[in-house]
């Protein structure tokens, strides 16, 4: 009998610490964090034009831009956006973007992730498996489309790579089909319903489900704007998913820790100067908020702001 009071007892208390539990993580602000993805490297032959002429390296960006948007998970950087920093800080030319610069340019942006990568495979391979009809040129084939991309998720506040995948797909059919080499879409719709935009589709997928994984391990901030007489206005807000009454901490930037072997930053010894208060999370379209001082002082443009 001891014994089974005691299970009894036991069974409680996890059951109070589970309750607990889920109630700390409900009330914990539901953030989105903020991402940007540059155009894609194209190393395949280029011999493919997206549906509106782009190379294949910005249209697949293209989707994958799209795909994390639908998803609701994130706050996506606009390409415009991007454009403008990458000829601003001179990459435009090349545009090539390395992990170095992709963290720098993220960090300008206010991102805490940004994805590179480059387009290794798009297009059919067909091999004939009988003879033509006579006069038609039409032959039975298998036909098969392989998409291949390289792509890297980078942490923008130290520069390392988060996560790294080589992400192959290849969709095949067989029956009747037109000799050709080459085949030209004129809109998304064609596109979608070919065999290389649904190897495409699944490739996305999958970068998508990558990014997902990993985001949880990287730390989401946004940065104090200004002070201004008691009130501080924040660089993020409802469209990050911030809301009136949530609190957050201040920390004043220390110095950055540097691995001495790599050259990556392994983040900074920050200081604590306060909390605040989220007032208003709609000001400039929900992408910055105004928030009353909890405790603490000194607060100044450039300083990070974190979850408790």
């Amino acid at each position: 009998m001891k014994n089974y009071g005691k299970l009894i007892q036991l069974a409680g208390i996890i059951l109070l610490l589970t309750f607990l539990a889920a109630k700390t993580r409900a009330q914990q602000p539901q953030i989105k964090k903020r991402i940007a993805v540059f155009v894609f490297e194209d190393k395949t032959d280029k011999s493919w034009h997206w549906w509106n002429h782009k190379g294949v390296g910005q249209g697949v960006s293209d989707m994958l831009t799209t795909a994390l948007v639908k998803s609701g998970n994130y706050r996506v950087m606009e390409r415009a956006e991007i454009d403008r920093i990458l000829n601003e800080q001179d990459f435009g030319q090349s545009n090539r973007v390395t992990q170095q610069s992709a963290a720098k340019i993220g960090q300008v942006l206010g991102v805490e992730m940004a994805v590179i990568g480059s387009v290794s495979e798009f297009g059919y391979k067909k091999s004939d498996t009988g003879g033509a009809v006579k006069g038609l040129g039409i032959g039975v084939s298998s036909q098969a489309a392989i998409v291949g991309v390289d792509v890297r998720m980078v942490n923008t506040n130290t520069g390392e790579i988060i996560t790294a995948e080589n992400v192959r797909k290849k969709k095949s059919a067989k029956g009747i089909k037109l000799r050709t080499n080459k085949l030209n879409f004129k809109d998304r719709k064609s596109f979608d319903q070919s065999l290389v935009g649904k190897a495409a589709r699944e490739a996305i997928e999958d970068i998508v489900s990558m990014i997902d994984n990993s985001a949880n391990n990287i730390q989401w901030q946004a940065k104090v704007i200004t002070e201004k007489a008691g009130v501080v206005f924040i660089n993020s807000g409802e469209a990050d998913g911030l809301k009136v009454g949530d609190v957050f901490a201040v920390y004043s930037k220390g110095e950055d820790l540097i691995d001495p072997d790599t050259g990556i930053s392994l983040g900074s010894v920050d200081s604590k100067i306060g909390e605040i208060k989220i007032t208003d999370a709609s000001i400039g379209n929900g992408k910055a908020s105004k928030c009353s001082i909890v405790n603490g002082s000194g607060f100044a443009k450039g300083n990070f702001v974190r979850l408790q």
